[in-house]
């Protein structure tokens, strides 16, 4: 992926005071040796620290105004960061943003002529929502439904979340609030990230996303989107956000509805012959109950972030009213 992708990063990034930086997480693919050979400097980490403690890491090391989060699978395009930086220069009160999230694979498919439009990609689309019982979901992308991109979401809006796939950010901000969970390790790390800046915040600031900019993401490179691993992350670390980011009068109601949502979607995934990931589901559940502990100090009871949640449940919207957007 770094071979395939870094080349347009290299070609529409050359831009002055922006330094190109690699962080290499413990890889043993060779890639170091290739990116001594790139235009970029390298923080080599001694081991895999994961997507959220890796990023920490490495930032720890920038000095800069801003700084941008980029997965490896991501294909840039010309403009991309430019359009993103003036209007983080303009607009103060942005504390962070994304560009419009393009699947890759769709993007190849139109060009050999096998589909008549792009689609957004699953991870960011064209911003990131959350509805009042904390299942993130996307514009342009619901459940597993991804939409066709016809310039419907071309406006620029404010949302809850930012894409981690390519999130700019206020570099005061990211470190002032501990940047990303390490506890995650990888997956909705950047959603709690961005719950934590609007409870910060508190309603003086917001996170939006800029179509204007686009760039093309492959996406599930390193786990498959069915993947038991990827599971037990998603599930485990959506109730370690919520346990953290809602106010404690509106905790407990919450997470009584999920403990009965995540075995109603533990049981349809029994149905359906994934017994990997009912297991996975389980051993979430488990270790959620394990490290949540370790929060009850941090939550102050802001409710900023849970009153921007969408006050919908897509899970209903989507299986019971064919809703898919």
């Amino acid at each position: 992926m770094l071979r395939q992708f870094l080349p347009s990063v290299l070609m529409h990034t050359q831009l002055p005071d922006v330094e190109i930086v690699v962080a290499d997480n413990g890889s043993t693919d060779g890639s170091l040796k290739f990116l001594q050979t790139q235009a970029v400097r390298v923080i080599a980490l001694d081991q895999n620290y994961g997507f959220a403690e890796g990023y920490n890491r490495a930032i720890e090391q920038v000095d800069a105004e801003y700084v941008l989060l980029l997965n490896s699978d991501v294909e840039v395009t010309e403009g991309w960061l430019t359009t993103m930086l003036e209007y983080m220069d303009a607009h103060p009160e942005t504390m962070a943003m994304q560009p419009k999230v393009i699947s890759w694979h769709s993007k190849q498919a139109v060009q050999q002529g096998n589909a008549s439009a792009v689609s957004f990609e699953h991870a960011g689309a064209a911003g990131g929502m959350m509805d009042v019982l904390g299942y993130p979901y996307c514009r342009g992308r619901m459940m597993g439904w991804v939409e066709e991109d016809h310039g419907q979401y071309d406006s620029v809006m404010p949302i809850f979340w930012a894409t981690g796939a390519c999130m700019l950010t206020r570099t005061r901000i990211y470190k002032d609030l501990g940047g990303l969970d390490a506890n995650f390790f990888a997956h909705q790390e950047e959603i709690d990230l961005c719950w934590r800046m609007h409870n910060w915040a508190n309603g003086a600031m917001n996170i939006v996303c800029l179509p204007q900019s686009v760039v093309y993401h492959v996406g599930g490179g390193t786990l498959g989107y069915e993947n038991p691993r990827k599971t037990f992350l998603n599930f485990r670390n959506n109730l370690l956000m919520l346990y953290k980011n809602l106010p404690k009068n509106r905790r407990w109601w919450i997470m009584f509805v999920r403990f009965w949502m995540d075995y109603l979607a533990a049981l349809q995934m029994l149905v359906t012959g994934q017994k990997a990931n009912v297991r996975a589901v389980v051993q979430a559940r488990r270790a959620y109950h394990k490290m949540k502990t370790g929060y009850q100090m941090s939550n102050h009871g802001k409710q900023n972030g849970y009153s921007m949640l969408v006050r919908r449940c897509i899970v209903w919207d989507f299986y019971v009213r064919r809703k898919r957007s």
